[in-house]
């Protein structure tokens, strides 16, 4: 595949590791040839590097499968994840998770991205429901402007949200910024 095909969640290999594009920019410049500058992640180590390709540099697209799979818990340095098929169960370190656990609930099924049959990561959806667990009262006469206010979802993470969501509200969180979106009935 050519660089310029490179688009947000295509997955490569870069120097002979597997790495997801995380994102890629294409820039033609007035003078001299167009280029597209990518942040990379290496799907077994979970760095991310930054790389400028060259428009007509051929990139080699890395065998990944994106199917089904469970997130079953964690411990202190892995997610542990089960194929729904197999009932193969394979880790993921911390790290390579990152601040996407805020947004896990226990036996909630996400996609995970397989490579060679060994799970690397996992993709969220792009948006999902959480109630709140905890959530200081708003205080009236703060409503001027745009004010939020830090509350707890049931997965311990915490979003900011307008004045008016109280404990017990459900919510939709977009899991890629962790920004609210809506209030759920």
């Amino acid at each position: 595949m050519s660089a310029n095909d490179l688009k947000k969640g295509s997955a490569i290999i870069f120097k002979g590791e597997p790495h997801s594009v995380v994102e890629a920019k294409f820039v033609f410049p007035g003078k001299g040839q167009a280029f597209v500058k990518s942040k990379l992640k290496n799907l077994k180590t979970g760095n991310a590097l930054e790389h400028v390709f060259k428009s007509n540099d051929s990139v080699e697209e890395a065998d990944v499968t994106l199917r089904k799979t469970t997130y079953l818990y964690a411990d202190d340095e892995n997610f542990y994840f089960m194929d729904p098929e197999t009932y193969d169960q394979q880790p993921i370190p911390r790290d390579i998770i990152g601040n996407r656990y805020a947004f896990m609930k226990e036996n909630s099924e996400v996609k995970g991205v397989y490579l060679e049959g060994t799970i690397f990561d996992i993709e969220l959806p792009p948006k999902l429901v959480f109630k709140v667990v905890e959530a200081p009262p708003g205080v009236k006469g703060d409503s001027s402007t745009n004010v939020t206010k830090k509350v707890t979802i049931e997965t311990g993470g915490k979003v900011a949200v307008p004045l008016f969501i109280n404990e017990g509200d459900k919510i939709r969180v977009k899991t890629d910024t962790g920004e609210y979106v809506e209030r759920v009935k």
